[in-house]
């Protein structure tokens, strides 16, 4: 068999459902989480982004695969997902930045791909049941050795995942000669976080999820920047020190998604696994100030627990925005400390702008705590 040929497969779930489809080439089972996005394009990036590294991915989408893919918009060096659901995958594709198609991409990189299944149905049932784990495999039943596979498979509770996507050594991305020099803690950094960045005249120096905090304040930086990444954040239990540590040097400091819990947690906060996440383009969310609404991007399985009214442990941690489907924290900032962070992905791409200004806000608390003034804030 070669790995273009398609063969019966199935995605069993840890509740016994079982969704039947069709599998591109020979793979060994594969276990993971499963969950869904709401992205209707742009599958490419979330294949690439590091957040989920580790799960299988069901597009809502019904058809994936129409353009292609290409070498300028992974989020990262390699595919991170562990699988792929789709209800449909494209035959052919059809963009001029195209240079191959989306199933030999997946194929070579020994990610299967589980196509004609029923998404809406497992969507739904996801949704109902909550998030959890499974096993695609081909054939038309599970064996024995399938379900052990998945029995074995380790809850994304109380896993770090940062420390398995963060960079190995450091390395810096941007003009050597820009405005603003911003120090970035990679928990698995997409990489048009850096492409922003470096938009808005800024250098970037990238480092491992473990640097001291005393190492990143010897390269005197402007602002810190906290990423994004997958796995519980709790467990990440080395970098609540170094941002506080950070944060007494007054640095002024903004986090997304992962980098918004813990910079939570450094504050006193808690997180709480979700029942389904937030994955997708389309999370509206309330900037609680002013009541203006953002259309978001998101990818995220545990939130910061609290709501509008605050964050139960954390009296020094003001609520900014909160998720208008579910009340849950989308944003915070410090009462006194030049600090901020989010939940959601103002960097998407593709996807909603709305929330793209925070880089501009982030740049312009950088100038009046004494950095550089950037030349396009």
């Amino acid at each position: 068999m070669t790995s273009t040929q398609i063969q019966p497969g199935f995605l069993l779930l840890e509740d016994g459902t079982l969704f039947h489809g069709t599998l591109r080439g020979p793979f060994p089972p594969t276990v993971a989480e499963v969950v869904f996005t709401t992205n209707m394009s742009g599958y490419q990036e979330v294949f690439t982004d590091p957040s989920y590294r580790g799960q299988i991915v069901v597009m809502t989408a019904p058809m994936i695969g129409n353009y292609g893919i290409n070498e300028e918009d992974p989020e990262s060096a390699g595919i991170q997902v562990a699988g792929v659901v789709v209800r449909e995958l494209s035959a052919a594709y059809s963009s001029w930045r195209a240079t191959g198609d989306l199933s030999a991409w997946l194929t070579k990189a020994q990610v299967p791909i589980l196509a004609d299944v029923d998404t809406r149905r497992l969507t739904r049932h996801l949704r109902t049941a909550g998030v959890m784990r499974g096993v695609i495999a081909a054939g038309e039943s599970p064996s024995a050795e399938v379900r052990a596979a998945l029995d074995a498979c380790p809850s994304m509770e109380g896993l770090d995942l940062a420390t398995r996507v963060t960079t190995r050594e450091p390395y810096t991305w941007g003009d050597p000669n820009a405005t603003s020099h911003i120090v970035a803690y990679d928990f698995g950094i997409k990489r048009n976080i850096l492409r922003l960045f470096e938009a808005h005249d800024c250098r970037i120096t990238v480092l491992p999820a473990e640097t001291p905090a005393e190492d990143a304040l010897k390269l005197a930086p402007d602002g810190v920047f906290l990423a994004n990444g997958p796995g519980d954040p709790a467990a990440v239990e080395y970098a609540p020190a170094t941002v506080r540590k950070l944060a007494g040097a007054k640095v002024p400091i903004f986090g997304i998604c992962l980098g918004h819990q813990i910079l939570a947690l450094t504050f006193g906060a808690k997180t709480v696994k979700m029942p389904y996440g937030h994955r997708g383009g389309n999370h509206p969310v309330k900037e609680v100030s002013t009541g203006r609404v953002l259309i978001t991007s998101q990818n995220h399985g545990f939130a910061v627990a609290g709501d509008e009214s605050g964050i139960p442990g954390a009296p020094d941690l003001q609520v900014t925005h909160v998720n208008l489907n579910d009340g849950t924290i989308e944003g915070l900032r410090h009462k006194e400390l030049p600090i901020f962070a989010v939940q959601y992905h103002p960097e998407a791409a593709p996807g909603p702008h709305d929330a793209r200004p925070l880089f501009n806000q982030f740049l312009d608390v950088v100038r009046e705590s004494g950095g550089r003034k950037p030349t396009n804030s």
